[in-house]
């Protein structure tokens, strides 16, 4: 990518070096990241095949939940085929490819999460102006601005830190291709990419973060207002499975990019807070927002049982 490159590719060290462990982290890594495609596969055909579900807030549903599923296909079926085959290398061409769609996706999910706030806050807060101000095109244009928004921003880190000159060990103690082990087998200054870098966590994960916290906290007032008991817990209900995954999603990359260990011991553990992040968190979504939901478990009981009548 760059004039001064001399590595053409890289060893992925992946979650332990231990050969006895190997096939159980194979058997663990493809069991959930199965149960993620189908989990989220299931979010985006319910919420297809009936209309009660063509609403706002299932729509950007929807596109979270194919975003988990390509977020964890950018990374895991390249790890669960580097440990069945014992080869852990990463062309520099498929390691930028990597690294630049994982974060891509990453940061498109967290502007995702602020727009789902910003829906639930104008339909508990404005209920009558609700269908009015999130009209399906504003749906659109809202969903077309996240994926633009996380293009810009991380596009230009991205090109930075693949331009610069790898001269030195290609080995990345990692199961795919971050940021922090990177910018430490460049052999050349990183103050440069490292601000930007700090810029883009800020703007990405502070930026949402303020615009969440904002929304949730004209929802709480709203909600404390509702002089009914049973319609405040009505409210709450619609929020709650949102609120789970933001807290998730924020505590383990926060965890990641703002307390970053150094030395082995601090690798492996932001190994395992990115593997709750990619792996555990993505799998979970489907559950906490189907069990949770009401109207998506009723949706889901009558399409099963049209299944069972039909056979």
């Amino acid at each position: 990518m760059g004039n001064h490159t001399t590595i053409t590719e890289f060893v992925l060290l992946g979650l332990s070096d231990a050969c006895e462990l190997q096939m159980l982290i194979f058997l663990g890594i493809l069991l959930t990241y199965l149960l993620t495609l189908l989990g989220n596969l299931l979010i985006v055909v319910i919420t297809l095949m009936d209309r009660r579900l063509h609403t706002p807030m299932y729509y950007f549903l929807r596109n979270f939940a194919v975003l988990e599923i390509w977020l964890t296909s950018v990374v895991f079926p390249k790890m669960l085929i580097n440990i069945l085959t014992g080869h852990n290398t990463i062309s520099l061409a498929s390691c930028f490819l990597q690294f630049f769609l994982y974060f891509l996706l990453g940061t498109t999910e967290f502007l995702l999460l602020a727009v789902m706030s910003f829906d639930r806050y104008v339909a508990i807060c404005n209920p009558l102006r609700y269908a009015t101000i999130m009209s399906k095109r504003v749906c659109v244009q809202l969903v077309l601005s996240s994926w633009t928004a996380g293009f810009l921003l991380i596009i230009v880190p991205s090109f930075l830190i693949f331009q610069q000159p790898f001269c030195g060990p290609n080995i990345i103690n990692h199961f795919f291709c971050d940021s922090f082990p990177l910018l430490e087998l460049i052999c050349a200054d990183t103050s440069l990419i490292e601000l930007l870098g700090f810029i883009v966590a800020n703007v990405s994960l502070i930026g949402t973060l303020l615009v969440t916290a904002t929304c949730y906290g004209h929802i709480l007032h709203t909600i404390l207002c509702i002089p009914s008991a049973k319609e405040r817990q009505k409210a709450f209900s619609t929020c709650s499975s949102h609120i789970i995954v933001i807290s998730i999603f924020y505590g383990s990359c926060f965890f990641i990019y703002f307390r970053s260990g150094k030395g082995d011991q601090g690798e492996d553990r932001n190994k395992l807070v990115a593997l709750l992040s990619t792996v555990v968190t993505p799998m979970l979504n489907p559950f906490i927002y189907t069990l949770r939901n009401k109207q998506v478990k009723l949706v889901f009981s009558e399409q099963m049982s049209k299944q069972r009548f039909s056979l």
